[in-house]
């Protein structure tokens, strides 16, 4: 039993770390330009209340971990998750500086709901039109069609 146990935890350690190799999530602002700017990808700079978000975990669920998406993210995107928990435990997860980065976030974005995404450039400006990426009309459509219109955004002919 302490054999099988050992073993399915390695799996699970395994798995939890060739995900992060595929989706490397930052959640920090300087880190993900730097990145963006090194690797020549726009960020994905995604706002979600992961702990009570309803859409945002749909949206993780069914978009943002599956293969299309990740195998997409992974030769053209700079993966930014900005993270709005209500759970006093998960709040005391974040420190000052994260929540601080957040809140500047939120406010230069003026969200006002969750989730949103953007596609900025470098600098952390957004590209285009200033579309929301997490809009139930893409989401609605799968992964395959959400990463098509990533491309058609990122090759300058998004429309809303």
């Amino acid at each position: 039993m302490k054999l099988l146990l050992k073993s399915v935890a390695i799996l699970a350690a395994s798995a939890s770390i060739a995900f992060a190799a595929e989706a490397p999530w930052t959640d920090d602002l300087a880190a993900a330009k730097a990145r963006a700017k090194e690797e020549n990808k726009a960020i994905f700079t995604y706002f979600t209340g992961s702990d009570w978000c309803g859409w945002c975990i749909k949206m993780e669920k069914e978009v943002l971990t599956k293969k299309e998406f990740l195998d997409f993210a992974k030769d053209n995107l700079v993966l930014l998750e900005l993270d709005y928990p209500r759970k006093p435990e998960n709040i005391a997860k974040q420190s000052a500086e994260l929540q601080a980065q957040n809140k500047a976030l939120d406010e230069k974005f003026n969200i006002e709901g969750f989730p949103t995404a953007y596609l900025t450039d470098a600098e952390g400006e957004p590209l285009g039109d200033k579309e929301d990426f997490a809009l139930r009309k893409y989401l609605d459509k799968g992964p395959a069609a959400y990463v098509e219109h990533l491309k058609t955004a990122l090759a300058g002919e998004s429309k809303p």
